[in-house]
């Protein structure tokens, strides 16, 4: 067997082993192609693979934006024959459909009634064959009802498969959540996932090779582990989903402590089952003048969302802006908290912050992008525009001003960090269902909002200040600092 070489890519073009935003994996096994593509954001994985002596590809779980497999697989010297999807993804907008409609090669995935669109219906013991590379579908239900994963052999060299696409029923020390599909079918779902599992994935032998449609980042699992590849061997040893117990005792298991679901999952699985619109292309956002920026700030339904560092933001920012800060929760955070019929206006700190907010924003189906102010804050500052400000409370200053009357603490985290430990006295409302629970704040009280590092604060401080809170001030560095700190810690008993 040939020696594995590692590569990283800076981007969809150029090979660059110091680089770090894309992995590809390639493989030296006689004329394999495998490569994995990482993508900002969502932690998401999707592949190229394919026999480079026949000259042909398949490309599985791809994501919206597909210039970047267009464009590899040339280098490559491969044409594309399939775009294969291991289940109806919620946290992403698939890209199979941009695949099939510019180069008209079939959608291969699992048998699903939801399907509202052309494609090969796969079932186990079904294979694509490309070149001397054969991938074998096994139906590996759990994640999802119609979820597949993918056997992957080289016939020139082993007559067992090597490896597994296990999609989202086995990543690296965790596996896929089975309660996105609404109230009553978690535990039938994870019934069938703990069979997937330790009935059709495990018994291939520990030196099998597993590559997950996930990495560390999302939410898809309970608590995705760093290794963006692994081996059965591996997640026999150190995977606690994985440890010896009963069907009944894993169910269990795995569903208590379940993180709440993004909001917008449930909105990308009818997307996805329905077939997401083809763009072509990601479009850049029209450049506004303040004038127009102006404008259609005054339309219906639209909402400026500022990009900017939650320092940058509580310096100055356009009164009524939200800020979700640019960065790997920009996406999640955006899906969370707007709705995808929202009207958006972007600000953003220059060229390549523009780019980034555009692919994430494309990636998760947030379409209605109206355009982008021209030239960032600095001309709404020069024209002396109205500007709002949040101020920052470094921890300390916070922990002077705790017995003032007119102070209300709000602690933005999930509920099992607050219930960790939390500042004391704080009121506690989760990011997400802060909008939804406004009555339950003091208006006439200054309201001091923290999370683990400060960027849901930031966040949760800018709906504050949306709705009308006259007196809102965020915590930089939160917890994180405050544990720094050494200050008191309160364990809420519920």
């Amino acid at each position: 067997m040939a020696k594995r070489i590692i590569r990283v890519s800076d981007d969809a073009i150029s090979i660059n082993p110091l680089a770090s935003r894309q992995v590809a994996i390639g493989n030296t096994y006689m004329s394999l192609v495998l490569e994995q593509i990482k993508t900002p954001g969502l932690a998401q994985l999707s592949y190229i693979v394919g026999d480079a002596a026949a000259g042909v590809a398949a490309i599985i779980d791809p994501r919206r934006d597909v210039d970047v497999y267009l464009q590899r697989s040339r280098q490559l010297g491969l044409r594309i024959t399939h775009a294969i999807e291991t289940h109806i993804h919620a946290d992403f907008v698939s890209g199979a459909r941009e695949l099939q409609a510019q180069l008209g090669l079939p959608i291969a995935a699992g048998r699903s009634d939801d399907y509202q669109f052309d494609y090969q219906p796969l079932k186990a013991g079904n294979t694509i064959t490309l070149g001397n590379i054969t991938l074998e579908v096994l139906h590996t239900p759990g994640h999802t009802p119609e979820h597949i994963s993918l056997l992957l052999s080289d016939t020139k060299q082993e007559e067992q498969p090597f490896a597994i696409f296990t999609g989202d029923t086995l990543f690296n020390l965790d596996v896929g959540r089975p309660d996105l599909l609404g109230e009553g079918t978690a535990r039938p779902l994870a019934h069938r996932l703990y069979h997937s599992l330790f009935e059709l994935l495990l018994p291939w032998g520990d030196r099998m090779e597993i590559y997950p449609c996930h990495g560390a980042g999302s939410a898809c699992g309970k608590s995705i582990g760093d290794r963006t590849q692994s081996t059965l061997g591996n997640e026999h040893l150190f995977n606690p989903a994985l440890q010896p117990r009963s069907a009944d005792e894993f169910v269990d298991w795995l569903l208590s402590d379940m993180p709440e679901p993004p909001r917008h999952y449930a909105h990308l699985k009818k997307v996805n089952a329905a077939g997401p619109p083809v763009q072509g292309c990601l479009q850049a956002p029209q450049a506004l003048t303040i004038e127009a920026f102006q404008r259609q700030m005054e339309q219906a339904n639209t909402l400026v969302i500022d990009t900017r560092s939650m320092l940058a933001f509580g310096g100055g920012h356009i009164p009524g802006a939200i800020n979700i800060g640019l960065g790997p929760s920009f996406p999640s955070w955006v899906g969370w908290l707007i709705d995808p019929e929202t009207s958006l206006l972007l600000i953003t700190e220059g060229p390549e912050d523009l780019k980034a907010a555009s692919e994430h924003l494309f990636r998760i189906g947030y379409d209605r992008v109206s355009g982008y102010l021209h030239g960032g804050m600095t001309g709404w500052h020069t024209q002396g525009l109205p500007l709002q400000r949040i101020t920052q409370m470094p921890v300390t200053e916070l922990y002077e001003q705790l017995d003032r009357d007119d102070l209300l603490v709000l602690d933005v985290r999930s509920d099992q960090e607050f219930l960790n430990g939390a500042v004391p006295h704080a009121q506690h409302i989760y990011l997400p269902h802060l909008e939804e629970n406004l009555s339950r704040l003091d208006h006439t009280r200054t309201v001091a909002t923290y999370c683990g590092s400060g960027y849901r604060a930031s966040i949760a401080a800018s709906l504050l200040q949306k709705y009308g809170f006259a007196s809102v001030v965020n915590i930089p560095g939160s917890w994180s600092a405050w544990r720094s700190a050494d200050l008191p810690i309160e364990k809420p008993t519920s």
